[in-house]
């Protein structure tokens, strides 16, 4: 993939064995890798850098590679030659998953290397179940309106918008349209639209107009690992008010903090007591950073890139970062999952005795 460019670019991005991007400890040799000038150079690199990490080679270990694609065209030519290559390794196995969106690759390494289910109809499982759960947490004062049901996502004519048709009949109570999204005929890829455009332009993308006035509208990236929103302001305008990277970051973060004073109070000091961190580079909006510290939520700053973002985020119980390009992600230590599920089954428990002491008292009445 290449992500928000071009459809005649393209590209190669690596997953991590744990399911993230790819250590920075093995970028110095990926790129020693990509420009060797000879397949001799080529060889004597793999063979020092095996040394140099204790790597066994021959067969030793057996390995799998999960492999995947977007829809740009030449995607079968760096499958093909991806398989080859990994074929060529004693013991190594290159599993084709299909065209995917990054973020489901990403998903199916994490998932494989735990032993869980990892195929593609499990991701859709976990992902509208998950969003089910979400909304029985909408308080009964707060329901969906018909208006609010509604939502036009720009696929970008790329995965994200044929992935989202696949899995949008099992969300429940959103009514979602998806436009430029992927068939045949419809647009090129990344072209006038994709949350890249919309984010640095500002502007409707393509297949957008004054119908969609009052509507909820998002794009996404060429890949499926941006997210934006916007409104349409006025029938006769092209600009939109956006709801950028900065923005969404604070609303996970007021929706997280809800729930973590819930479990804490507002000393954190609860049931759960959690290290909440949000994470974000100099580029940030200056307001948007204003406004978390006045949470009295921790702050820091990294340098620019998503690389830097993600490994301070995985420090905190609870990590969050987004860049304003609509980059980023929410990210749960294993730690605190475990606490949090530690908790969960007391508290279901003591609900289950309560419930029977109630039972019984009840019962005595008779």
């Amino acid at each position: 993939t290449a992500s928000h460019n071009p459809v005649g670019d393209n590209g190669v991005k690596i997953v991590d064995a744990d399911g993230g991007m790819m250590s920075q400890a093995w970028e110095p040799f990926s790129d020693a890798l990509a420009n060797a000038p000879t397949p001799d150079a080529l060889l004597q690199l793999v063979l020092q850098f095996a040394k140099d990490e204790g790597i066994t080679l021959g067969g030793a270990h057996s390995a799998q590679v999960l492999l995947a694609r977007d829809t740009r065209p030449t995607g079968e030519y760096l499958l093909d030659v991806a398989t080859k290559g990994i074929s060529a390794i004693v013991g190594s196995v290159a599993l084709d998953m299909g065209i995917l969106t990054t973020p489901q690759l990403h998903w199916m390494v994490r998932n494989k290397n735990r032993g869980l289910k990892a195929s593609e109809a499990d991701y859709f499982t976990q992902i509208t179940e998950s969003f089910r759960h979400l909304l029985e947490l909408t308080p009964d004062d707060k329901g969906i309106d018909e208006l609010n049901e509604k939502l036009i996502v720009d696929g970008a004519n790329g995965i994200g918008g044929l992935k989202l048709e696949q899995i949008k009949p099992n969300l429940a109570r959103l009514d979602i349209l998806v436009r430029n999204s992927g068939k045949e005929g419809e647009g090129i890829l990344n072209e006038r639209c994709g949350a890249d455009f919309v984010q640095k332009e500002k502007v409707l993308p393509l297949g957008f107009g004054p119908n969609d006035v009052g509507v909820r509208c998002a794009s996404f990236d060429g890949d499926a690992d941006r997210l934006v929103y916007f409104h349409v302001t006025s029938p006769s305008k092209t600009s939109v008010d956006l709801v950028d990277g900065d923005k969404i970051l604070s609303l996970f973060v007021l929706f997280i903090r809800e729930q973590l004073d819930i479990i804490n109070g507002k000393d954190n000091k609860g049931l759960l007591p959690t290290r909440f961190g949000v994470v974000q580079t100099a580029y940030a909006n200056g307001a948007s950073t204003e406004f978390l510290k006045n949470l009295g939520l921790e702050v820091v700053f990294t340098s620019t890139g998503v690389k830097y973002l993600h490994k301070k985020a995985l420090e905190y119980d609870i990590g969050v970062y987004f860049e304003a390009n609509g980059h980023g992600t929410v990210l749960f230590n294993d730690d605190f999952v475990s606490r949090l599920e530690s908790l969960t089954a007391r508290l279901s428990e003591a609900a289950g005795e309560l419930f029977m002491a109630c039972a019984k008292a009840f019962c005595s009445f008779f």
